[in-house]
C-alpha cells in the first residue's frame, strides 16, 4: 500500500446513501459530502439515517484513513435540523425520530480514523455540531457558527453542551449556549471554535490537503493515536496516561511499527501495510 495521496485528481470512486449524502475517495481520504441544497443540508429523518450509514460504512474500511465532511452549498455547510418537519411531528413521531438523529451526530464522532470539517458560511445548531463532531475544523471567511437551540425552546443535542466546552471551557461555552448568539469566523477562530481559518471559498482544498498530509501517516498509528486522546480527555492524568500506554500497546507490535522503523532506517518512504 502506497503512502501518496493525491486528492488534486478528483475522487477515486463516489457512493451515495440515500437522497442527501455523498461518499467520494479520495485514494485514502474519504469525502464525506452533505447534499441536500435545497435545504441548505438541514437534518432531516432520511439524512440523519443516511449520515448515520456512511459513516457506519467508513467506519469499517480500513483503508480510510481520514475523513473530510464538506457541503456541496455555497453557502451553508449545515443549518442544523429540519424545523419544518419537525413542525409536522406528534410528540410521539418526536420521540420516535431521537435516536435517529442522535445516530447522525454519534457516527461522525466516533468515526475511528482521524476527522476534518471543512465548513463555510453557516454551520448552526446540529450543523455545527456536525462539525464539532469532528476532530478538526477548517473554516473559510464566509463562516458563521453558534448553536442557538434555546431561541427555538430546546437545546443542543447533537453533542453540543458537551463537545463546545471541551473546546472553550464551561464559561465560554456557557455564555455562548445560554445566548444563542452567533459567531462569525474571525471571532470563531480567536475563541477556538474552528481551529484553522482560510481564505473565502477555499475550505474544502485546504482541509483535504490537511487530510492527504495526515494520511501519509499509518493508518494504525492514527487510529490508535485518536483512540488515546478521545478516551484520555477529561480523565486524570494516572488514568490518561493508562489510556496512552494501552492505546501503544496496540501499535508497538503491528506490522505499521516495523514498516516504520525501517523506512526510517534505510531513508524511504513506508509502505504501510495498515495492520
Amino acid at each position: 500500500m502506497g503512502v501518496g495521496v493525491d486528492v488534486a485528481e478528483g475522487p477515486r470512486d463516489e457512493r451515495r446513501y440515500g437522497e442527501f449524502v455523498v461518499v467520494r475517495r479520495h485514494a485514502y481520504v474519504a469525502e464525506l459530502v452533505l447534499d441536500r441544497p435545497k435545504a441548505m443540508n438541514a437534518v432531516s429523518t432520511d439524512m440523519a439515517r443516511s449520515i448515520a450509514a456512511a459513516c457506519d460504512a467508513l467506519a469499517a474500511d480500513r483503508d480510510v484513513r481520514v475523513v473530510v465532511v464538506t457541503s456541496t452549498h455555497e453557502r451553508a455547510f449545515c443549518v442544523g435540523a429540519d424545523l419544518k418537519e419537525r413542525n409536522s411531528f406528534s410528540d410521539a413521531e418526536l420521540v420516535r425520530q431521537r435516536p435517529v438523529a442522535r445516530a447522525a451526530y454519534t457516527g461522525v464522532l466516533e468515526l475511528p480514523m482521524p476527522t476534518v470539517a471543512a465548513v463555510h458560511g453557516f454551520a448552526l445548531g446540529g450543523g455545527f455540531e456536525l462539525a464539532l463532531s469532528c476532530d478538526v475544523i477548517v473554516a473559510d471567511r464566509t463562516a458563521v457558527v453558534g448553536l442557538p437551540e434555546v431561541s427555538v425552546g430546546v437545546i443542543p443535542g447533537g453533542g453540543g453542551t458537551q463537545l463546545l466546552p471541551r473546546r472553550v471551557g464551561a464559561a465560554r461555552a456557557a455564555e455562548l449556549i445560554f445566548t444563542a448568539r452567533r459567531l462569525e469566523a474571525a471571532e470563531a477562530r480567536e475563541l477556538g471554535l474552528v481551529d484553522e481559518l482560510v481564505a473565502e471559498g477555499q475550505d474544502r482544498t485546504e482541509a483535504l490537503a490537511l487530510a492527504a498530509r495526515m494520511a501519509a501517516n499509518s493508518p494504525v498509528g492514527l487510529r490508535a493515536a485518536k483512540r488515546a486522546l478521545r478516551l484520555g480527555h477529561g480523565l486524570d492524568l494516572r488514568a490518561g496516561l493508562d489510556i496512552e500506554d494501552a492505546a501503544w500497546r496496540s501499535v508497538a507490535f503491528s506490522g505499521d511499527r516495523a514498516e516504520g522503523v525501517a523506512a526510517f532506517n534505510e531513508k524511504r518512504k513506508p509502505e504501510w501495510p495498515g495492520e
